[in-house]
């Protein structure tokens, strides 16, 4: 690759530094803290993450060990996680990822997986508890003459990465549109206990900061050009499931404004990730809301969608995210979405303060739900990860309205996701106020245990396991306890049967 400086890096020291991926990835040590850029496939390292599995992979040719830690905004991309984890390289990882090679590695006790609620990954940094960071590896668009950084097309933790790393490498994508400059605010009113302030932001869309990063010149010492686009996130069409779950959300919340508890153009909206999430959004298009707002982590198809069909006025997010056909869109219209898109840390997009304040309505994907609402967001048979939690937490416990979403079913049917118990809790029933499968929607706001169970197996479960459901809540209402009837040996044989035979039906 040249060396040559583009016209996207205009600060004349940091041209002088500008090298190839692969003397950048040598000047990082073994065993180093890495704060990585990137947020759901977006914004993330491009070429030094692979120069460094190059580099790994030779030392351990050599006989030399050879892992850092990686720390980013949430998951990556293969070029990255994946490039790592194959070699490897990866002796932890947080905050959150969804490689399959990095999975794997995971779930075989290979690499150790800090699971964190994405807004506290930037505090608990500058808290110290997650040690010294080394080196901070980022993607900007551009270095302007004062040494100022034009964000990507994620902002995530590169704020806290650039200000607490010992040392910074920058990647300068010029593949992105240039005019995506103006499009970020960073908000650099945080501060560590006891020295807080409130956040002053009490609309959606308002900007607090300013548009561009900053770092200190004399700790960047590697610049590095590349021209390659962010991971492209394919989303399948909604199909009969995804569009009755969105169907019974809808009229949810049409019921909701009815009734007053809403106002006509709702409150900001979150979409977790996903094909279902972003099935919920496209329903809304047809919907009976207009001026809609979004607060949200990720924006992805669905509510850019809304924004171009005038049904949503403007979105805040960290992130984005978007198919090849999306993403052509955007550049082409980059001056239209400029001014309705803010895309901010994600201290800010994910803090428990704002969505509090906001009203924000929270809609969430999920493995499975238990009959008293307990939610597993992460766990496939209690063990193994998938995911991670991401930012739902953060939404669900401080959101106005919850939802959590899944197929009534997995896996053709064999396995149940309403279950008696979850195998693994991530939001407890105190935190989910509604679950939603495409058999119906449970609003569960206002009832006790026993009477949120009848509601999820009535509202919820598909009906090849609601016959097995209620046998189980009949038997348990008849013995011991009665405020959380259980039956303790019974309550995971679900899973049991699961790992056994493949299926959850007896």
């Amino acid at each position: 690759m040249s060396t040559s400086s583009s016209p996207r890096i205009q600060h004349p020291g940091l041209a002088q530094k500008i090298m190839s991926a692969a003397e950048a990835a040598a000047l990082i040590p073994a065993g180093a803290n890495i704060g990585m850029s990137g947020f759901t496939g977006a914004g993330y390292p491009k070429q030094v993450p692979q120069a460094l599995a190059a580099r790994i992979e030779a030392e351990h040719a050599a006989g030399r060990p050879f892992q850092v830690n990686v720390w980013t905004g949430a998951s990556t991309a293969p070029e990255l996680d994946g490039a790592l984890a194959k070699v490897n390289g990866i002796h932890q990882r947080l905050p959150f990822q969804s490689d399959p090679i990095c999975r794997d590695k995971i779930n075989a006790g290979e690499v150790h997986y800090l699971d964190i609620h994405l807004s506290h990954v930037a505090q608990h940094a500058w808290f110290g508890f997650l040690g010294p960071m080394q080196v901070a590896v980022v993607e900007v668009l551009g270095i302007l003459p004062d040494g100022r950084l034009i964000p990507s097309s994620a902002v995530g933790n590169n704020k806290t990465w650039l200000e607490i790393a010992d040392k910074v490498i920058l990647e300068v994508n010029s593949l992105p549109p240039i005019e995506m400059e103006g499009m970020h605010d960073i908000y650099y009113g945080t501060a560590i206990p006891p020295r807080r302030q409130p956040i002053h932001l009490t609309q959606a869309t308002e900007r607090i900061g300013e548009p561009y990063l900053r770092v200190d010149p004399s700790k960047v010492i590697a610049v590095v050009q590349t021209h390659q686009r962010d991971r492209d996130t394919a989303f399948a069409k909604p199909d009969a499931v995804s569009n009755q779950i969105a169907a019974h959300i809808i009229d949810f919340l049409a019921h909701e404004v009815k009734v007053g508890r809403l106002p006509k153009n709702m409150l900001p909206l979150q979409s977790g990730v996903g094909n279902v999430a972003n099935a919920v959004l496209a329903g809304l298009l047809d919907g009976p809301f207009d001026e809609l707002l979004g607060f949200t982590e990720v924006l992805q198809d669905g509510m850019l969608e809304l924004i171009k069909r005038g049904k949503m006025t403007a979105a805040s997010a960290t992130a984005i995210s978007l198919s090849s056909e999306a993403l052509k869109d955007f550049n082409e219209h980059i001056a239209f979405y400029r001014d309705r898109i803010v895309l901010r840390p994600q201290e800010i997009s994910n803090h428990p303060e704002l969505v509090r304040r906001l009203g924000v309505i929270a809609m969430n994907a999920m493995i499975e739900a238990d009959i008293y609402g307990n939610i597993n967001s992460t766990h496939v048979m209690g063990s193994a990860m998938m995911n991670g939690i991401g930012g739902s937490g953060d939404y669900a416990r401080n959101g106005y309205l919850s939802f959590f979403v899944t197929p009534s079913v997995a896996k053709g049917g064999k396995v149940s996701c309403i279950v008696p118990m979850v195998s693994h809790v991530d939001h407890t029933e105190h935190d989910t106020q509604i679950i939603v499968t495409e058999q119906g929607l449970a609003d569960l706001r206002g009832l006790s245990p026993r009477q949120r169970a009848q509601v999820i197996i009535d509202k919820c479960a598909h009906p090849d396991f609601r016959p097995l459901l209620q046998d189980y809540f009949d038997r348990a209402r008849s013995k011991g306890a009665q405020h959380t009837p259980h039956i303790l040996g019974e309550a995971l044989s679900w899973h049991e049967r699961c790992l056994a035979t493949g299926s959850m039906l007896p």
